[in-house]
C-alpha cells in the first residue's frame, strides 16, 4: 500500500528505511522524499515508525525519543555573581 503518493513510497519502502536506521519522520524524509511535498502521509509514517518499524527504538534512551526543549544561556558563575 503507498504511503506517500506524491512520491510512490509504500510502507514496505520505509519499513526498509527504518531497518537500515532511519527512525523519525524527518529521517525516513531524507532517505526517500516522503513528507516533503504536501505532507498528508507524515501520520502515516509516524504510524508505521511507532508499530516497531524500527529495530534500533528499542535500543535507543528515552531522553533522546523525548521532544527537544528549548536551550537557555547557561551563565558561569563567575559571571553570575
Amino acid at each position: 500500500m503507498y504511503v506517500c503518493s506524491c512520491f510512490g513510497i509504500t510502507e514496505k519502502q520505509v519499513r526498509e528505511h527504518a531497518e537500515t536506521g532511519a527512525c523519525t519522520p524527518r529521517q525516513i524524509a531524507g532517505a526517500c522524499k516522503a513528507g516533503t511535498d504536501c505532507g498528508s502521509c507524515v501520520r502515516k509514517i509516524q504510524a508505521l515508525l511507532g508499530r516497531g518499524s524500527c529495530p534500533r527504538r528499542e535500543n535507543l534512551d528515552p531522553v533522546v525519543l523525548a521532544p527537544a526543549v528549548e536551550a537557555t544561556a547557561v551563565v558561569p558563575a563567575a559571571e553570575a555573581a
